[in-house]
């Protein structure tokens, strides 16, 4: 009986840990935004729960907000990440045209960035992704730092750390953001 108490407790402190260890790591994160580049989608403040699990199975697609690391180093190394949106997809070509963004020379329609581009940076030539590369844009775009620059450039799939499914606080914007 004694043995079997034992073993309990045991398998309870494993899955514990687990549970504690293992999901943040494997399964989802708590990231909170820094800074205003993804205004107005989320604010300076935002804390935002991301799954990491999609970037491995090809769920990854345009417009989903993800979380990346500047380069393959993770989180926990540098304690540095980037959260924006991704335009450019595996595959495509990407160009940006004053406040146009261009995919596979035919304009992009979407009401998620700002109005004013500010510059095209690296897209101001068209940029031919790779089968494992995303371009990303902040949604406040005159004032992101993103793939436009050669700071952070294209991001490839080993960067990724994982795609937002919900805001978690402010509470009164909790739930799940466009």
């Amino acid at each position: 009986m004694k043995k079997r108490k034992i073993a309990e407790t045991l398998i309870l402190i494993a899955v514990s840990a687990l549970l504690l260890f293992g999901v943040p790591r494997f399964l989802m994160e708590r990231v909170i935004v820094d800074g205003p580049s993804m205004e107005t989608t989320l604010q300076n403040g935002d804390n935002i729960l991301v799954e990491k699990v999609s970037r491995y199975f090809g769920a990854l697609k345009r417009f989903d907000i993800v979380v990346f690391y500047p380069d393959d180093a993770t989180k926990e190394a540098n304690g540095r990440y980037y959260i924006k949106r991704i335009i450019g997809l595996p595959g495509e070509k990407v160009q940006i045209d004053g406040d146009v963004i261009y995919i596979n020379d035919e304009p992009l329609q979407e009401s998620f960035g700002s109005t004013q581009m500010g510059h095209a940076g690296l897209a101001k030539e068209p940029v031919l992704l790779g089968e494992d590369e995303y371009f990303v844009l902040g949604d406040n775009r005159f004032i992101s730092k993103d793939s436009r620059s050669e700071a952070v450039g294209i991001v490839p799939l080993s960067r990724m750390g994982g795609k937002l499914v919900l805001r978690i606080f402010p509470f009164g914007k909790f739930g799940t953001v466009n």
